[in-house]
């Protein structure tokens, strides 16, 4: 089965979702008309309809029927047309990326219509007792129409406009645009058409059918890669300091001679993808294969004895974060580079390393590219065993979520079942922790979780830790700590509206701390960080759950894992690790010769070097 054709069928799989919408949908209308009739909150919604139509202005009624009319049918159609044919306008994008932003807008507003339709024929409810300003269409009251249909099309140009903007310029372009929804779904309960709560259901309908909608037809990560693949680097001063002080140069990706070991994971990666990959590596020289399946007991696979057994020259990873941790635990200080095949549910490290998502082309691209050297957190603490992270490690909220999220769901949703998870425990009590920086006096805290991150961004390009670089020779931390609705809001927002990497203002330094987000968010920066939890708390390492604690102990390992990383552009140097010999010791390009590597690490890390 073509790649192609695999991400075809997982995108119909998912759009399947629409009918499980609509029926979800119609239940809760059959309970809103139903049994929960009378009760709060529901019992009040007359009063705010009589209320409103009590107090009815003439400047607010002109500019509820201008909001009014911009939701109608005609309007919404029009509209939709004519973004269509400008998104399929759109110069500097890609073809395909021009079909699928179209197929997006169409198609949410297409599908939110028809799960408004399939809900009016099964829940009957009659409009307002209150005097209408608009003529009442022949469908029923819940959910609203108008309401869902803006939402489709002014929140999926939201979402267009998010991964194509960015700044402040992204923040208010993306604001105007999530406030015209709200705009209508007051208009339309001020002008006697709706129910408060039929305007709710149609912000959730329309809301529904964009994830599903994104997450069925954007399978990539939206920015720009520089010439290493890495994010692009700070360009201001006080930036220099925070970086290694050693100058590191990125080598090309090993060919040629020498025994590749490729590590599977047998469901991530099909065997039409495996065969995949074994004809790349063939065509690039790699014809010494030998193939490694991850267990439940062995998450690295064989990977530990047969780089011992035999010099080798390239290690595979044809998995997921998990994965890609086990296998960079066993080769880290080593020297054998590894190239990444993102075949996992978030493939947090190769988003933030900016490999293309595309299994194929990542690693086409990668052994094509250079070998930088980027850094790794190595872990420990009560119950946990001396370890390695790549991308994140977690205490609180996160790991809960990550633990609980269904695997079922997982393989067949992807990173979206973790939003399922993360619903189930929005309501969990806030933990006490101290938090020790590089051996500086402890700091007591309350918060929902803790992140101490090597990258710092989440799907679709969430900055969750906005100065995080994986060649930084430190590691970022955040603490989560929202109180009530406000708080969960502002933190959204801060996250949602900030560019990914930090434009202004210094950089945090050892001992040093920022607060975000109305003090709902927190961050710190340091070499080592200690980390005491007053009672036990679920912890998660690159998205693998592991055992609760009372305390998690991570150290910075600068550059200490080697990466295949595609060129984009003229080689430029970054802040990674030094060269890396060719397979048989012979020169690399620019005439140096480089001895011997350390051999691999060859079982499990005892948390020394």
């Amino acid at each position: 089965m073509s790649n192609a054709h695999s991400a075809g069928v997982r995108s119909g799989l998912l759009l399947l979702l629409l009918p499980l919408q609509a029926a979800s949908v119609a239940g809760l209308g059959l309970l809103v008309t139903g049994p929960l009739a009378g009760r709060w909150p529901l019992s009040v919604e007359d009063g705010v309809n009589r209320a409103l139509a009590d107090r009815r202005e003439t400047l607010v009624t002109a500019v509820s029927a201008g909001m009014s009319r911009l939701a109608a049918t005609e309007s919404i159609v029009t509209l939709t047309l004519v973004a269509v044919l400008a998104l399929l306008l759109v110069p500097g994008l890609p073809q395909v990326r021009r079909w699928r932003n179209a197929a997006f807008l169409a198609g949410s507003v297409a599908a939110q219509s028809a799960v408004f339709l399939l809900v009016t024929v099964v829940v009957g409810r009659a409009r307002p007792d209150v005097p209408h300003l608009d003529a009442a269409p022949p469908t029923s009251s819940f959910p609203s129409g108008h309401v869902g249909a803006a939402t489709a099309l002014f929140g999926g140009l939201a979402v267009l406009a998010a991964g194509r903007l960015s700044g402040a310029r992204r923040a208010l372009v993306v604001g105007l645009l999530l406030l015209v929804p709200t705009a209508v779904a007051v208009s339309r309960v001020y002008r006697g058409m709706h129910h408060p709560s039929d305007v709710v259901v149609g912000l959730l309908n329309g809301g529904c059918t964009l994830l599903v909608m994104a997450y069925a037809l954007f399978w990539s990560t939206p920015g720009t890669r520089t010439s290493t693949g890495l994010p692009a680097p700070r360009t201001r001063p006080d930036d220099t300091g925070a970086a290694h002080t050693a100058t590191r140069i990125p080598t090309a990706a090993p060919a040629g001679p020498g025994r590749t070991v490729v590590v599977r994971h047998p469901h991530g990666c099909d065997d039409g993808t495996a065969a995949r990959v074994r004809a790349l590596l063939r065509g690039h020289g790699c014809t010494d294969q030998v193939w490694t399946s991850t267990t439940a007991e062995e998450p690295a696979g064989a990977l530990a004895a047969r780089v011992a057994e035999a010099d080798t020259a390239l290690v595979v990873v044809c998995g997921g974060d998990g994965t890609v941790r086990a296998c960079a635990d066993v080769l880290s200080g080593g020297g054998i580079p590894l190239a990444i095949v993102p075949c996992g549910t978030g493939n947090l490290l190769a988003r933030n390393l900016r490999l293309p998502a595309d299994p194929d082309t990542a690693l086409r691209e990668a052994l094509a590219g250079t070998t930088v050297g980027i850094d790794l957190g190595r872990i420990h603490g009560d119950g946990l065993a001396p370890t390695r992270f790549t991308v994140m490690a977690g205490a609180g909220f996160d790991a809960a979520m990550v633990r609980d999220a269904s695997a079922r769901l997982k393989r067949r949703l992807g990173w979206a079942a973790y939003v399922l998870s993360a619903l189930r425990h929005l309501g969990d009590p806030r933990m006490r922790l101290s938090v020790r920086l590089d051996g500086g006096a402890p700091l007591e805290r309350r918060a929902r979780m803790v992140v101490v991150g090597n990258v710092g961004s989440l799907q679709g390009g969430l900055p969750l830790l906005p100065d995080a670089r994986p060649d930084s020779g430190r590691l970022e931390v955040v603490l989560l700590d929202p109180r009530g609705v406000a708080g969960w809001l502002a933190a959204a927002r801060h996250l949602l509206t900030r560019p990914a990497t930090r434009a202004s203002g210094p950089r945090l330094t050892g001992g040093q701390e920022r607060r975000a987000a109305r003090g709902a968010l927190e961050y710190f920066s340091a070499e080592r960080i200690d980390l005491r939890f007053a009672r036990p708390q679920p912890r998660e390492l690159d998205g693998d759950a592991f055992a609760a604690g009372t305390r998690l102990t991570a150290e910075v390992e600068p550059g200490a894992l080697r990466v295949c990383l595609p060129v984009r552009g003229p080689a430029e140097p970054v802040a990674a690790a030094g060269p890396v010999r060719a397979a048989d010791g012979a020169e690399e390009p620019g005439g140096a010769r480089v001895t011997a590597r350390p051999p691999a690490r060859t079982g499990r890390p005892d948390g020394v070097r």
